[in-house]
């Protein structure tokens, strides 16, 4: 059953920016869908804008279209003056590219990359007619998926979601998919069977086949499988080799957040900052070859239209030779502005913009973290104040006038002193920047606040308490009022929910569905964020957030993601929370040793270095 277009044509007009959902943008993909067996909805919990520049959503497209027997759609979630108009009208959430209801896909695929997008789950599922919970769903309805950094704590979510892919899902999905293919050409066959075949797949985690048990305090005793293909612990997938990037990603008709050409050419980061759950969940490296980065950056220009393209990874200075590849790009793209996000603060990222001194000159970024090399040392930022003026000296006299500075305020171990740290950087950076440039530099300032995550050395953090975060705002909003400087910072409640939601459990499900009933939905978005429903939600529920997000954990506490295996130990991220607190840098192990993070034991590459420093 197609939406009907008249229908939908009398709502479009009533709400902002209806071209989030009218499709038929450029390289969009429809298949014929009476012929094509297996129909699945990507799905993004955030508006167009948002999804249409999330990295996974075009790998997954191309990938399962370019199954022969697979059609994929997208789908994101409506803004509030759409969603509230389809219900109005009785119009359920379809798709972009056959404006068919997603109640008719067989799979429903979340991309869970950030928590405070879970209520949005929940709405697009309500909004297509699904049940919310996947315990209230039977055999006539989609199979909901979800993968995602979030997904390696799946525990909040697992009310809601069939099955979870942990880790890269290049390989992982077209396993599931050969597993769908089979269960669906058998008769008579039901949704539990799917389930437990599927949880046999190495990464794919199926939270309906595992009992969980509380101690008498609140905590975790014990998360245990029910059915013998679930795994007691699920081994996070990683991909050796990086398949080809999408080059005819879908182009959208309005301006999206990143509105230009991407392609990853490299993933994974061994710089070790301790508050980075990416650079941890995303280990080993793997590196895209230069050859495959110049042909991709063409096409995506000469199909695409794109007059900017982005070199994505989480630290693109590290990628090998990366000068040579910046050299060769701006050589073959004629009138194409390159974009390097995540540089590192050092000399050769100056050398590095050198050879983009003839294209425009965009701001610059830069994330010290911590106002005090102290403090860089415990999270293990490893930039000494020297190296960060000599950096920065070397940007001003090339005449870049345009500085965006990212800090986080309650970091472990953080001190007042080092949050007056940060202005006395800032002013020595704006007096650096007079006396070389000879004028004021424009500096954006981005205070962040600290939020434990799994999977790093910080989990066991407790987050500060609003008090003392408002206390630090206030020190830097008094001292860094400047001509020049511009401000702006998290909400405390949005973060204090942040820390919750990265380290909850299963019974945070319940909380999770009720502030969605008292209308929480995109609270991601300052002017849709409401702290009071969130705290009707854990009342009701008998929970409390600072026990989830202000609570010190100890060293020996069974954590609601002790069955996911990333890979790395729990041995190595309590060597580096130790280290943490003795202020000791572990340097990045691309360029030395190996810190046996548990990585060495599985990847080839890791093997290999680690046994070349035992022989030397």
């Amino acid at each position: 059953m197609t939406i009907d277009k008249a229908n939908l044509d009398k709502i479009l007009h009533r709400v902002t920016r209806p071209a989030r959902y009218t499709g038929g943008e450029w390289n969009s993909i429809i298949k014929d869908w009476a012929a094509t067996p297996i129909r699945v909805a990507l799905s993004y919990p955030d508006a167009y804008e948002v999804g249409m520049s999330n990295m996974a959503l075009p790998i997954l497209y191309s990938l399962l279209n370019g199954q022969p027997d697979v059609l994929a759609e997208r789908v994101f979630a409506p803004w509030v003056d759409m969603a509230a108009a389809m219900r109005e009208s009785d119009i359920p959430l379809f798709s972009l590219e056959s404006k068919l209801p997603l109640a008719e896909f067989d799979i429903i695929g979340f991309s869970l990359g950030y928590e405070l997008t879970y209520t949005n789950v929940l709405n697009m599922l309500d909004l297509a007619g699904i049940p919310v919970r996947a315990a209230e769903r039977d055999d006539s309805h989609p199979l909901v998926i979800a993968g995602g950094s979030c997904a390696l704590n799946p525990e909040p979510m697992a009310d809601f979601i069939d099955v979870f892919v942990i880790g890269d899902g290049e390989e992982a999905v077209l396993e599931m998919l050969e597993t769908f293919r089979h269960w669906k050409e058998e008769n008579g066959t039901t949704k539990e069977q799917l389930l437990r075949r599927l949880a046999a797949i190495s990464g794919v985690y199926v939270p309906g086949l595992y009992q969980v048990e509380y101690q008498a305090d609140g905590t975790l005793k014990s998360i245990t499988p029910t059915a013998p293909e679930a795994s007691p612990t699920v081994r996070r997938r990683i991909v050796a080799k990086l398949p080809p990037p999408p080059t005819a990603p879908v182009v959208p008709y309005i301006e999206v957040i990143h509105d230009r050409g991407a392609i990853e050419i490299q993933r994974g980061c061994t710089r070790g900052c301790r508050f980075c759950q990416a650079g941890i969940i995303y280990r080993p490296v793997r590196v895209r070859p230069p050859s495959e980065v110049l042909d991709a950056a063409e096409e995506l220009v000469t199909g695409c239209g794109y007059n900017e393209v982005s070199l994505v990874s989480l630290s693109t200075s590290d990628y090998p030779g990366i000068d040579r590849l910046v050299t060769d790009l701006s050589r073959n793209l004629d009138d194409v502005t390159l974009s390097l996000p995540s540089l590192y603060i050092n000399s050769f990222t100056v050398e590095l913009m050198d050879s983009l001194l003839s294209r425009k000159k965009i701001g610059l970024t830069f994330a010290p973290e911590a106002g005090s090399e102290r403090l860089r040392r415990v999270i293990n930022k490893n930039i000494s104040d020297d190296e960060l003026f000599e950096t920065l000296e070397a940007i001003f006299a090339r005449g870049w006038k345009s500085l965006k500075l990212y800090f986080m305020l309650g970091l472990p171990e953080e001190t007042m002193e080092d949050v007056q740290d940060i202005v006395r950087l800032v002013d020595r950076i704006r007096a650096l920047g007079r006396s070389t440039a000879g004028r004021t530099p424009q500096i954006r300032i981005n205070i962040s606040t600290f939020v434990p995550k799994p999977h790093t050395p910080f989990q066991w953090v407790a987050q500060a308490g609003e008090e003392k975060l408002t206390a630090r705002q206030e020190v830097l909003k008094a001292g860094l009022r400047r001509k020049g400087t511009r401000l702006s910072w998290h909400d405390p409640g949005t973060s204090v929910l942040e820390a919750a939601m990265s380290r909850g459990d299963r019974r945070l499900g319940g909380v999770i569905y009720r502030a969605w009933q008292l209308g929480s939905v995109f609270d991601a978005w300052n002017e849709h964020f409401s702290y009071g429903n969130w705290d009707t939600a854990f009342t009701e529920a008998g929970l409390d957030i600072d026990f989830y997000a202000r609570r010190q954990r100890p060293p020996d506490e069974v954590f609601p993601w002790s069955h996911i295996d990333i890979g790395v130990t729990a041995d190595f991220l309590k060597r580096e929370y130790k280290r943490a607190l003795a202020g000791k840098q572990t340097p990045d192990c691309r360029e030395g040793a190996c810190y046996a993070c548990g990585l060495e034991e599985s990847e080839p590459a890791c093997r290999e270095k680690r046994r070349q420093i035992k022989r030397d």
